[in-house]
This record gives structure tokens, sequence and C-alpha cells, in this order.
């Protein structure tokens, strides 16, 4: 499988969620791949937030890595499953499809965790230190009902 985390900056929340799925496939020994991207093209090649680089430094994964990109509609044909972080970045996405295929591949990334609930994971950017913890959180229990439903 692939999987696409989509968010609007690119640097707070879908970096967090691309490192934490990484750790946690490489765990249960799964070749799956895991991207993301965004929206907002001021954050182009910028790196993650340095709040979400040191709460996941924190929790022992590295995302220093990171370097935000814009969505491509290639992201469509490239990957199996995109997961939007909020219904804005849902319906960016969803204009951006070509087809009924593209839209099949696309939902909420909290839909997986709690189906048709259409919750959004909370964006930390405005605030402080204390809400890309929350988001971690979040995005943790998604990620494990995403590996329950794919993975296993």
């Amino acid at each position: 499988m692939k999987y696409m985390m989509v968010c609007l900056g690119n640097i707070c929340r879908t970096p967090i969620a691309v490192g934490l799925l990484r750790k946690k496939l490489a765990e249960i020994g799964s070749s799956s791949e895991v991207d993301s991207c965004g929206f907002e093209p001021h954050h182009i090649g910028d790196p993650a937030d340095t709040r979400a680089l040191k709460v996941m430094a924190e929790k022992g994964i590295d995302i220093s890595a990171h370097r935000a990109r814009l969505f491509h509609p290639d992201d469509f044909k490239n990957n199996d499953l995109i997961f939007a972080m909020d219904t804005f970045i849902l319906a960016d996405i969803k204009r951006m499809a070509k087809n009924e295929d593209d839209l099949k591949k696309v939902d909420l990334l909290l839909n997986v965790q709690y189906p048709g609930m259409n919750c959004e994971v909370p964006d930390p950017y405005y605030g402080d230190a204390g809400g890309f913890h929350k988001t971690f959180e979040i995005i943790d229990k998604a990620l494990d009902a995403l590996i329950e439903k794919y993975e296993k």
C-alpha cells in the first residue's frame, strides 16, 4: 500500500503522521509506503515545524529530513489511499480528482477510526506546544485504526 497524508502547509500534522506511520509500519514488518503534501505554497521546501520536530524527537522519531511539498494530480495515481486532515483539505483534494477512481482513494484520516463521523485532526500551528502533543495523540490512535484496517 501507498498512503498519502495531506494537510494545509505540510509542516505540522502530516509530518507527524508520516513519521509515526513509518515507525508503526516498520514495527510490523510492512513494506507499505507513506508520504505527505499540502496545499499552501508558502511552505514549499520548509522542514517540519520546530514544535512538531520536538514532539516527535521526544517519541524517538526523527522527522528532520521532511520537506514540505504541494499536492499534485499525480498523487492520485501514485497512491492507494489519500487521507486529509480536515474537511477543507478534503474538499481541495476532491476538486482535483479526475474521476470516480480518484475520489474512491480519498477520505478524512479520522474516518478510519470513526467511520462517517467526519472528525478533523486539529491544526496546532497557531497554538503552543501542547497542541502538538494533542495532535500527536489523535494521529497515533487514528494510525492504529489504519493499520488494523489496511495492514492486518
